[in-house]
């Protein structure tokens, strides 16, 4: 019966961290692309000038800030750890060992 625990512990604990890696990653990677460059046009002058469209941040730079801030992948992750370590207490791959020995 043990067994049965740990290993369905493990298989959820493993499942909420990928999940949660997962969501990091899309966050990260999800950019909102522009269709065309916004035009800008001066009333006074009624001169029309091109703004360049913003050009995202580097991959690496948007997987660091999807990283530091905290999000619902960020808990999915957290428990997904929680029942990782609890899976292991269950299946006594961690033990813990009280005991008091008094002097001779």
């Amino acid at each position: 019966m043990r067994d049965w625990i740990a290993v369905t512990i493990t298989v959820l604990g493993v499942l909420l961290v990928l999940a949660g890696a997962v969501l990091t990653v899309l966050r990260a990677l999800s950019t909102v692309p522009s269709s065309s460059p916004s035009v800008a046009t001066s009333s006074a002058e009624d001169v029309t000038t091109e703004v360049p469209a913003a050009v995202p941040a580097p991959v690496s730079t948007r997987l660091f800030s999807a990283v530091k801030s905290q999000s619902p992948a960020d808990r999915l992750i957290f428990w997904g750890i929680i029942l990782l370590v609890l899976a292991a207490i269950a299946a006594r791959a961690i033990t813990f060992s009280l005991g008091a020995d008094g002097g001779k």
